[in-house]
């Protein structure tokens, strides 16, 4: 038992990191990260598989934290499924690097690593390596241009962009 506990000590700090050379977004405002978001690209993860019309919500916790409520249409089960989980800024609040938790006190992170800082329309995110990437957009449709520039932009960081699954957000 104390050697789990070592090994969790030793890896659960990995799970809130950010990849090698990859550096979150500055300038980061939470109040208006909050709301809807759709996926428009990701990488395969089973947690994921097959979904469509994935989106996740955040809203403000009365903790100070964020509830995250991801959701998507599962065509094998013909219903919409959804999680909830909580998340928390890691560094200072002006830095888009986050830990979320969908299970109990394990944490994994949400690094914001492209946003328009502007008007908040797209982001892009990935987890503690390059196995993790989403691109997420305001509305279910990313302009062509926009979503090319973080094509481009996470293939010069290393990310598998070949890979990445476009989410269909119509019925």
């Amino acid at each position: 038992m104390r050697y789990a506990f070592l090994l969790l000590l030793i890896f659960l700090p990995g799970c809130t990191g950010i990849p090698d050379g990859v550096e979150a977004v500055d300038g980061f405002n939470v109040s208006r990260y909050l709301g809807k978001w759709y996926e428009i690209a990701r990488l395969d993860h089973p947690f994921e598989r097959n979904l469509t019309a994935v989106t996740a919500e955040y809203s403000l916790r009365q903790d100070g934290g964020i509830t995250v409520v991801n959701s998507g249409y599962d065509p094998v089960k013909q219903k919409r499924v959804s999680v909830e989980g909580k998340a928390y800024l890691i560094e200072t609040p002006e830095q888009g690097r986050l830990k979320v938790s969908f299970f109990g006190p394990f944490y994994a992170s949400y690094n914001i690593i492209a946003l328009d800082k502007q008007d908040y329309r797209y982001a892009m995110v990935t987890g503690p390596n390059l196995d993790y990437l989403w691109i997420l957009s305001r509305t279910p449709q990313l302009d062509e241009a926009v979503l090319a520039g973080l094509k481009t932009q996470a293939r010069q960081l290393g990310f598998a962009v070949d890979e990445l699954i476009y989410v269909s957000h119509t019925p």
